[in-house]
């Protein structure tokens, strides 16, 4: 192998060579440009950029490790490319070429195409020339930086010697970025750690006290600067002195032998003065120990305030009890992500009744009627189960609310119990365009057999309606009434097979997301004039625009 280097090598010798000043020149302004790279990503960049240039390459390749190049489970991926050639997005480690480097750690030269162990080096077919430098420094390994030109004979050795010297600067410079950048990420982990505890004992119900060993005040919350009066200027005191006018002599003791002895006493009861008059308490004492030493550093009291305790139990029973409801009410209709957010923010939906403008889809089966007469009630429900259950994974799937199956129909709304008017409508119409792409697919795992011509029927309609608990003090269901409920019934009854009819209304909330195409108008019941409608046929980013 160090042979065919050699040879390899030798013979640059004999390709065009420029001069040593020009060569000293652009090794100086190139790294210039790299010293005012101002992290990883600008150092890899004017590496790759500077040394295409420079050396007059038409393609550069920049692969990194993805973790230790030391270690053989890393891999070397595509970071940076310059050219107009394709490289691979990886390179393998146990090649021939890429193995051969990573032994020697030194650059390598193909100067002429041919099958030989260096072949690896050239990253296109049309590529005569090619030179792997490692970017590398003891005990680090970066990655390998692969240069490829069309014509033969073009790496001599002034290219070679720029090339390896500035990429050793570079690989210098890339682990002080990598460095760099892990304490910064460091830094900002230890800062957000330092917030973090200091907002849990900042938003503590529960007042918080810590001494040094001596029994002098180091630490007080903010319930506990309210409760106890405490402010900067408390601390470095005694904590039985601080608390001599305010808590019972027993409990002043239980404090002064808890510090002598370094124990823990749990569960001390009594009455305390406090700003807000008498404070009914629970206090445990707890000393600071350090992870690999038995000697306490100091003291850690925590006072709970019963009554208010006692308070906040039936305050999180009431609200446990809210999102229980909330959880009953959806779970079978919503997907779990929107049953989530309405349980982590119950205050959004009102559990009676409230009007607010959502969308309505119901989804009809075609020729159910005859093709269920002479069948079984058995093969019947199994036949409608398998496509509910398909269908109804793309209602959940674009956070759409089931709110009742029909016979054979689905109804479905976006827009309740959560309302995003434009949102909900794009959502809906994309649901029902792909249950009917679903049905048209020949590898459906549904409407098999006497069932394979069934198709499905869809009218979508946007508009004010109410939503909220219907039913009897003895059984109640979430549902939405109202005159949009029932136009989009009647659309569903217009839709041919396979078609997806919306009104006018819900395509106003489309902007030019999808490609609609006009129909005659419809009178439907219930209404005196008549209803422009649409047939939505496909997302427009695949198939054109609006048709009027």
């Amino acid at each position: 192998m160090r042979t065919l280097f050699a040879r390899r090598l030798k013979e640059t010798q004999n390709a065009p060579d420029i001069r040593s000043r020009d060569a000293f020149d652009e090794l100086s302004r190139a790294s210039a440009l790299l010293s005012m790279a101002g992290d990883f990503s600008q150092i890899q960049s004017t590496l790759v950029e500077q040394t295409c240039d420079i050396s007059r390459s038409n393609l550069a390749a920049l692969y990194l490790y993805t973790g230790d190049g030391n270690e053989p489970s890393s891999t070397l991926k595509l970071s940076y490319r310059r050219g107009r050639w394709l490289a691979p997005p990886s390179l393998n480690r146990s090649s021939e070429t890429i193995a051969f480097i990573e032994e020697c750690d030194e650059a390598a030269v193909l100067n002429e195409r041919r099958d030989c162990a260096l072949s690896g080096l050239l990253l296109d077919p049309i590529m005569n020339s090619g030179i792997a430098i490692p970017i590398s420094l003891p005990r680090y390994r970066a990655g390998i930086l692969i240069l490829n030109a069309r014509e033969p004979r073009h790496f001599n050795r002034q290219r070679l010697n720029f090339l390896s010297s500035y990429s050793a600067l570079a690989a210098g410079m890339l682990r002080s970025a990598k460095l760099f950048k892990e304490l910064k990420e460091r830094a900002a982990e230890i800062e957000a750690l330092e917030r973090y505890q200091e907002s849990v004992f900042s938003s503590m119900t529960n007042l918080l006290v810590t001494a040094e060993r001596d029994g002098s005040l180091r630490f007080f919350n903010d319930e506990a600067a309210d409760v106890f009066g405490l402010n900067a200027g408390a601390l470095g005191k005694p904590v039985t002195e601080i608390f001599k006018k305010r808590l019972d002599g027993s409990v002043l003791k239980a404090v002064d032998r808890s510090l002598r002895e370094g124990s823990t006493l749990l569960g001390i009861e009594g009455i305390a003065t406090s700003e807000r008059g008498d404070l009914d308490f629970s206090l445990n004492l707890s000393p600071v120990r350090g992870k690999r030493s038995d000697r306490h550093d100091g003291l850690i009291l925590t006072f709970t305030d019963q009554t208010r305790e006692r308070e906040l139990k039936e305050q999180v029973d009431v609200v446990v009890e809210e999102r229980r409801a909330i959880k009953d009410m959806f779970s079978r209709y919503l997907s779990v992500d929107v049953v989530q957010h309405l349980m982590d923010s119950p205050d959004m939906i009102k559990l009676g009744g409230a009007g607010k403008r959502a969308t309505v889809l119901f989804a009809d089966i075609r020729g159910y009627t005859s093709f269920s007469e002479g069948k079984t009630p058995e093969y019947i429900i199994g036949i409608l189960n398998e496509y509910f259950s398909e269908a109804v994974d793309i209602v959940l799937r674009y956070r759409g609310f089931i709110d009742k199956f029909i016979g054979d129909c689905i109804m479905a709304a976006w827009g309740v119990p959560l309302t995003s008017e434009e949102e909900d409508a794009r959502n809906a119409v994309a649901c029902a365009i792909d249950i009917q792409k679903l049905i048209a697919d020949p590898k459906r795992t549904f409407f098999h057999g006497e069932a394979e011509h069934l198709r499905v029927g869809i009218g979508v309609h946007t508009g004010y309606l109410v939503a909220g608990n219907l039913g009897s003090s003895r059984r109640m269901n979430y549902s939405v009434i109202g005159d949009t409920v029932n136009i989009a019934a009647r659309l569903e009854g217009v839709a041919k097979a396979g078609e997806v009819i919306i009104t006018d209304s819900t395509r106003k909330l489309l902007g030019d997301t999808f490609m609609v195409e006009g129909r005659d108008t419809v009178k439907v019941k219930g209404k005196v004039e008549p209803i422009k409608i649409y047939s939505a046929m496909e997302n427009k980013t695949h198939h054109g625009g609006i048709k009027a």
